[in-house]
């Protein structure tokens, strides 16, 4: 199915911080198709014409779109890039289904999102998503690790990198993002969850200490 973006902000965006990065319009089609409107923005309000849209995305950031949106209509969805804190987004974006979701709706949204670039998960509406829930829990038995003495920072490092062929390191991947930013994602999931695993290292709680002190 063709399919088209169109593209409103309302205040800054994590998943799009300098705008869409293609035209509006330059979804998987000529623009001629179903129209998938993308609602960016800390502060996110359907419009009145979102019946003229086959799909509806609003930006959730790192809440879940139930709290945006209460009673999704079938053709809305949420959506967020996956970025680490400040760093850069990544292609990557998890699209969110709500409990009413259309399929050929949420069909019609991935399909523009992957013409115009961008890699897609359709995930559940579950705080932290798929990538957080993945990953968060790596990042603090690093630490965890380099804290009891079973490794040092520099053999963990070069171990992901070789062994599981990452591109860097567990810890050098969340300190470019922000430890800061890593104790907030991680305690929202730990209070969501009541997880373990979800509870924020220690060098974490430091960092998010020494940054709320302007340190």
């Amino acid at each position: 199915m063709n399919a088209s973006l169109d593209y409103r902000a309302s205040g800054p965006s994590r998943s799009f911080p300098d705008g869409l990065p293609v035209a509006a319009g330059d979804g998987a089609g000529d623009g001629g198709g179903a129209r998938v409107l993308i609602l960016a923005g800390d502060a996110p309000v359907l419009p009145d014409d979102i019946q003229c849209f086959a799909a509806v995305l609003v930006e959730v950031g790192r809440t879940c779109l139930a709290m945006l949106v209460p009673d999704a209509p079938a053709n809305v969805f949420g959506f967020a890039r996956f970025r680490l804190g400040d760093a850069a987004p990544t292609n990557l974006v998890e699209l969110v289904r709500g409990e009413q979701a259309d399929p050929a709706a949420l069909d019609t949204a991935r399909a523009a999102l992957e013409g115009a670039g961008f890699q897609v998960s359709v995930c559940a509406d579950r705080m932290g998503r798929i990538v957080d829930r993945l990953v968060r829990p790596h990042f603090n038995l690093a630490y965890a690790a380099v804290d009891s003495g079973l490794a040092t920072r520099d053999a963990i490092e070069s171990c992901v990198r070789s062994g599981l062929g990452y591109r860097q390191g567990l810890m050098t991947a969340v300190e470019q993002g922000g430890l800061a930013d890593h104790y907030d994602v991680s305690s929202a999931l730990f209070e969501a969850y009541g997880l373990a695993q979800f509870a924020p290292a220690r060098q974490a709680i430091v960092a998010r200490q020494r940054k709320d002190a302007g340190r």
